[in-house]
């Protein structure tokens, strides 16, 4: 890419045959993206389920909240008291927005990962942990790596949802568990399993449940009481405030009793040459100062997702999942990967494959010549990705509150492109990451971006992701 410079307009429009409309205003909705023909276009952010644009509703709240940063807990100044109460009442905010209980305790995270690592250090000495081979790396290598390494034990989804929940009762009866991992919505597919069915099975067998929820909370909602799930996890990112903080919600007993996540300031009453005594839950898992702005942004994206009419969010994804799935099946070269024929109100999460090409080169295609945003590789979830049949990776759209139809229009009318007439331009494979050769396209003038490194093996491609 070229180190010359050119300015993203944030302002700049497109005419566009959308007839489903963001529900939602997000950042950045009208930048424009450089082209390798020399043209450009309004950014097409299909890659939601990585990480989602800010709502400009979070981004106000920062702007809103920034004057008003200070030290919190135990300050005696004026702003210091004022931000911890932003702080206090944000945790307070992000726990009813998925339902917690009364006695319930929200502990503010980096993320999803950073979350379940915690819970994995909270589960009690000597209990087992269930997984399931679909999960994200999230939810499954802090049970097979960390504390609970020893005592976790992979079972393999059914070829049905039905099937599936035969797998989990039949396990649970084999032994005792003292914790089912369960993924909310898949990141891969978009497909679930019946929450509360789940927790019924898993709570008559006397283990407990924690939902990775970092797909289904910003796409569907969540009720812990409404559930009866034990925990949930999900990430600020990808809930429209990305500004690094997440959120493990959930019963207090463990979370008060377990190792502590970090060791530190703020995490202790007392601490002596013989001995510490260390805070029950949240400020036990919080050492070190808190990310007061990322905990309010995220609680103003959880505010703003609640405020929604009944049912709004769910239809909006709908209508354009059913609309991208529609076209890409009327493509003949593209495959749409599913795990089960009988699942029931998937996300707007989608993943194809388009055999005998590889999804990088499909990828940066779609970036390069159309400025479309999607992902490719295994993400995150090498077991899933076997046994879907594309082990070698594929290509991920996923879509937001402020997706519109024009952009699932564009993505499949790219891809019908790419497969009557290939790419315009050349490509090739640098540091294991597709790219185009010699790209002129300017970087936007933002400074940093005038000395970056040539592209990392480690950032990218489908055997590392």
């Amino acid at each position: 890419m070229s180190r010359t410079t050119a300015t993203l307009d944030p302002t700049a429009t497109e005419p566009s045959a959308a007839d489903v409309p963001a529900l939602l205003p997000v950042v950045g909705a009208t930048t424009t993206v450089p082209l390798v023909d020399g043209t450009s276009r309004v950014y097409a952010n299909l890659d939601c389920a990585a990480s989602a644009p800010a709502l400009e509703s979070v981004a106000e709240r920062v702007a809103e909240v920034l004057p008003l940063y200070a030290s919190v807990h135990r300050g005696a100044g004026y702003l210091s008291q004022v931000c911890t109460g932003l702080y206090e009442s944000a945790r307070a905010t992000v726990a009813r927005f998925v339902g917690a209980r009364e006695d319930d305790v929200a502990i503010i995270t980096r993320n999803t990962t950073d979350a379940l690592n915690l819970l994995a250090g909270c589960v009690p000495d000597g209990g087992r942990v269930l997984h399931l081979d679909m999960e994200h790396h999230a939810n499954y290598l802090p049970w097979t790596q960390g504390a609970t390494h020893d005592r976790a034990t992979l079972v393999a989804a059914g070829p049905t949802v039905a099937a599936s929940l035969a797998e989990i009762e039949a396990e649970l009866a084999r032994r005792p568990y003292a914790l089912l991992a369960l993924t909310g919505a898949s990141n891969v597919t978009g497909e679930t399993l019946p929450v509360e069915e789940v927790v019924r099975i898993a709570h008559a067998a006397g283990a407990r449940v924690v939902v990775d929820g970092a797909q289904l909370v910003p796409h569907r909602g969540f009720s812990l009481t409404a559930t009866g799930a034990d925990y949930v996890a999900f990430s600020g990112h990808k809930t429209y405030a990305p500004y690094g903080a997440g959120a493990l919600v959930g019963r207090r007993d463990w979370l008060d009793a377990g190792r502590p996540h970090l060791a530190g300031g703020g995490a202790v009453r007392d601490v002596r040459p013989d001995r510490t005594v260390w805070l029950p839950a949240p400020a036990r898992h919080e050492a070190g100062s808190p990310n007061v702005i990322g905990a309010v942004a995220l609680a103003q994206a959880c505010q703003t997702l609640a405020e929604l009419p009944e049912g709004a969010l769910a239809a909006h994804e709908d209508t354009l999942r059913t609309r991208l799935v529609d076209g890409l099946e009327a493509l003949d070269g593209v495959r749409v990967l599913r795990l089960w024929a009988d699942a029931t109100d998937p996300v707007g999460v989608v993943t194809f494959t388009v055999p005998g090409h590889d999804p990088g080169l499909v990828a940066a295609y779609l970036s390069a010549e159309h400025g479309i945003g999607v992902r490719d590789g295994r993400f995150c979830a090498h077991p899933l990705l076997a046994r879907l049949g594309a082990p070698q990776g594929a290509v991920r759209a996923s879509v937001g509150v402020g997706t519109t139809s024009e952009a699932v229009d564009r993505l499949v009318d790219a891809l019908r492109r790419y497969l009557d007439q290939g790419p315009g331009a050349r490509y090739a494979v640098e540091d294991h990451c597709w790219t185009v050769a010699d790209d002129t396209r300017p970087l936007p003038d933002v400074r940093g971006l005038g000395e970056l490194p040539p592209t990392a093996a480690e950032a990218c491609g489908p055997a590392l992701d």
